[in-house]
C-alpha cells in the first residue's frame, strides 16, 4: 500500500533570529520565530511524514508548550518521526517541498538542505525534492515578514 501525506508551515520572520532552512543556516538579515528553531521547511516535511503514516501532526508529538522543545534543531523531530515510521513498518518513497519566500535566493542552498534533511530521515537525498517560489511581493510573505513551505510525502509498506 502506498501513502501520501502533506504538510505546511508558516512564520513570522524577525531580525533577532537565524534562518534555519533543512536544519541548516542560512546567511540572512530575519529568521523565523518559533519555540524550537523555527525551521518551516523541516517542520512541513514533518507533519507530511506523519501525515502520511496516520500519526497526526507535529503539534501533538512535540507541542511548542513542552520545554523541552525549546529552541531545538528540527532535525531532532525528523529523527524521531523517521523512527517512528519505521517501528509502523513503513518506508519513505519520497518527498517533494516548496519554500516559499520573497528573500534570499534558496537555490544555491538546496543540494546541502537535500544532503542535511536525508542524513535525518537516513534515505539517500534522491527521494528528496526540494523547490522555492515567491509571493510575487503580495501579502505578510511578499512584503518578507514571513517564510512558508508546503511539503507531500509519500510511504509504501516496508517489503
Amino acid at each position: 500500500m502506498t501513502r501520501a501525506g502533506i504538510g505546511y508551515d508558516l512564520h513570522r520572520l524577525s531580525p533577532d533570529r537565524k534562518l534555519i532552512l533543512g536544519g541548516m543556516e542560512i546567511p540572512f538579515d530575519k529568521g523565523p520565530l518559533g519555540h524550537s528553531d523555527g525551521d518551516v521547511l523541516t517542520h512541513a516535511i514533518c507533519d507530511a511524514l506523519l501525515g502520511a503514516a496516520g500519526l497526526g501532526d507535529i503539534g501533538t508529538h512535540f507541542p511548542d508548550t513542552d520545554p523541552q522543545w525549546k529552541g531545538v534543531s528540527s532535525l531532532v523531530f525528523l529523527r524521531e518521526i523517521s523512527v517512528r515510521i519505521a517501528a509502523r513498518n513503513l518506508t519513505i518513497v519520497h518527498i517533494d517541498a516548496i519554500v516559499v519566500a520573497e528573500r534570499p535566493r534558496l537555490g544555491p542552498h538546496f543540494p546541502a538542505m537535500r544532503e542535511s534533511l536525508a542524513r535525518a530521515l537516513s534515505i539517500p537525498p534522491e527521494l528528496l525534492n526540494l523547490k522555492a517560489k515567491t509571493h510575487e511581493g503580495t501579502g505578510e510573505i511578499g512584503r518578507g515578514e514571513a517564510i512558508a513551505a508546503h511539503a507531500i510525502a509519500t510511504l509504501s509498506d516496508a517489503k
